[in-house]
């Protein structure tokens, strides 16, 4: 029981904190708000999920093994990325929380390939998974499956707070001027979080 509560404790340090995943999901909560991100949040989840499996599975290897693969997941993500970095620096001031033109900035597809082939979510799972021990023996198929089920667990608790977080600042009323450099803003910490991961 100890060894799966320090496990969480590194996993939510790990996976909650910045990076391109966080960025965009306060930019979904700050635009379509709580509720109207949760779709976004889950189909991201299940993109992190597998990605998660994959590591538990020790099949992060192949990614080492195939460049060419880990090549493409990370120029797919990073372009990704700075498509929503554009969709948040130009997002239309004022906008109605929720609105149709959010479903179109923050589209499912975009929110699964985050998930899925996020740089910084295999260096945190190849991280977690090679660093600890919750069921013995290490490099076990009980090991495995608990680190698995933790990660998923941690993710899920810690996106939805940054979820919130970006929810809670959508409800601020700016003026447009500083509206537009929050948006800006926001832009630039996606693109720096994306360049952070991918260096």
């Amino acid at each position: 029981m100890e060894a799966a509560l320090v496990f969480a404790v590194a996993a939510a340090a790990l996976l909650g904190s910045p990076g391109p995943g966080i960025a965009a999901l306060l930019a979904v909560g700050r635009a379509r708000g709580l509720f109207g991100g949760i779709g976004y949040l889950a189909t991201m989840q299940i993109g992190l999920a597998i990605a998660a499996g994959l590591s538990a599975a020790g099949l992060v290897g192949i990614l080492r093994a195939l460049p060419w693969l880990r090549h493409l997941l990370t120029i797919v993500s990073a372009l990704y990325l700075l498509w929503l970095a554009w969709q948040v620096a130009t997002a239309p001031l004022g906008g109605e929380i929720g609105g149709a033109g959010e479903q179109a900035r923050f589209p499912l597809w975009g929110a699964f390939t985050l998930g899925i082939a996020n740089p910084k979510a295999y260096l945190a799972f190849a991280s977690l998974f090679g660093s600890f021990v919750v069921v013995p023996p290490a490099g076990g198929i009980a090991d495995a499956m608990a680190k698995w089920l933790l990660c998923v667990a941690v993710m899920a608790v810690v996106d939805f707070a940054w979820l919130l977080a970006g929810a809670w600042l959508g409800r601020i009323t700016l003026a447009p001027k500083a509206e537009r450099r929050m948006n800006v803003g926001m832009g630039l910490s996606i693109v720096a979080a994306c360049a952070l991961a991918l260096t």
